[in-house]
């Protein structure tokens, strides 16, 4: 798994490298150190996902405050980045670290499984169009998170809670933004009645099925879903998983071209290609798509 895993990333740094784009790569940790708190200890997550760990909104980068105990200091691995990128002249925050005692999480019929007693999430768990933030509020994310992320950004954004549509984790498995105007939608979890306003004007595409790429656990980190999990270079150009045939051909029929690479652990590791990236930098002004 590691070792197809890193033949598949450096063939997705070759394809964005081929288009122009300057790849940067985090620092090496070591993941199996014991660290803690005055109330816990913990070894670390394995560190193949930045989109979760940092969010970048505008000229401000934010380091948000992740609910799992494992990925506590994974921020960590990109600290030479963030200085350099302060000194850049980038706005660099963290949100409030947190506590995650035992009352974080909630047993089945408590209630939500993230618990409401501190500002918690995932950066995967926002999709920004321009000025506005859709938050989803899911078991990676609750919605003091949502309510912090609202008053560090101020009135310049609009961060929209979105409640059941998925309690799993992230959001971008459920919705992928594909220019100005046009969105994929997950149709096992999004339907016209719980469609966001942001979208109610848009046009919008229903994903077909995903080819299921398995897992070699016993059990699967990610869903089948993660197959619509990429990302856009520009308005016209997907970078898509190879294997999903259906959902290229969809993308194809409307106008977007794609670049397809390999990423055959992704339901494994737990993360398709939107999640291993992380677009800090993209030229453009902010916009309003209401």
């Amino acid at each position: 798994v590691i070792e197809e895993t890193r033949e598949d990333l450096a063939a997705l740094v070759g394809a964005l490298e081929d288009l122009g784009v300057t790849v940067r790569r985090p620092e090496a940790i070591d993941t199996r150190k014991v660290f803690g708190t005055p109330e816990w200890q913990s070894d670390g997550e394995y560190n193949y996902c930045p989109r979760d760990v940092l969010l970048p909104v505008g000229q401000t980068i934010i380091e948000t405050p992740m609910p799992l105990r494992s990925r506590f200091f994974e921020p960590m691995a990109y600290k030479e980045l963030l200085l350099e990128y302060f000194n850049s002249g980038a706005n660099w925050i963290s949100a409030p670290k947190p506590r995650l005692r035992e009352g974080t999480w909630n047993l089945p019929g408590q209630g939500p499984a993230l618990a409401n007693v501190e500002p918690l999430f995932d950066a995967a768990n926002v999709v920004r169009a321009g000025r506005d933030l859709l938050y989803l509020v899911s078991c990676s994310g609750n919605r003091m998170g949502g309510q912090w992320l609202q008053r560090a950004l101020g009135v310049a954004y609009r961060v929209h809670l979105m409640e059941g549509i998925y309690e799993g984790t992230h959001v971008d498995t459920t919705i992928t933004l594909l220019r100005p105007g046009l969105v994929l939608l997950n149709p096992a979890r999004i339907n016209p009645d719980n469609l966001p306003a942001l979208f109610k004007r848009w046009d919008v595409l229903w994903a077909p099925e995903m080819i299921d790429t398995g897992t070699t656990w016993p059990y699967a980190r990610a869903s089948i879903w993660s197959g619509m999990n990429f990302f856009m270079v520009n308005p016209n150009l997907a970078v898509v998983n190879e294997a999903q045939r259906p959902l290229i051909r969809l993308l194809e029929q409307h106008g977007i071209d794609t670049v397809q690479v390999p990423l055959r652990h992704c339901r494994t590791l737990s993360g398709g290609l939107h999640c291993v990236t992380l677009d800090v930098r993209r030229r453009g002004t902010l916009e309003d798509y209401r």
